[in-house]
């Protein structure tokens, strides 16, 4: 995120996507719990959107673990009502910094 506490691929930045690094990122996001719902993983990986300007897409780097009623078929998922969804959980984009404490979380647990 920059100063304005939005991702950082806002504003004229090519978003990273489809690299090695950026591939293993998703898979290790989609292997978290929903941050909104806490159901188990798999998760779907949502792109983060909200305040976005023009059409600039989110880096895979800028994605949050959601399952598939938050994210697209339950009647209040954010991609079925944006303004709702928004309106009760905040943007979309506020739960990168939740989500990289879980990833790196998930790097100090011992196996």
């Amino acid at each position: 995120m920059n100063l304005t506490r939005q991702p950082i691929h806002q504003k004229g930045q090519k978003a990273v996507r489809g690299t090695t690094a950026a591939r293993l990122w998703l898979e290790r996001v989609k292997g978290l719990p929903c941050v909104i719902c806490k159901a188990p993983g798999p998760s779907d990986a949502h792109h983060v959107y909200h305040d976005r300007y023009g059409r600039n897409k989110a880096s895979d780097f800028d994605t949050i673990p959601l399952c598939k009623h938050c994210h697209q078929d339950g009647p209040e998922s954010v991609h079925k009502a944006k303004a709702t969804w928004r309106a009760k959980h905040g943007p979309d984009w506020g739960y990168l910094p939740l989500v990289r404490a879980m990833l790196d979380t998930q790097d100090t647990v011992d196996f």
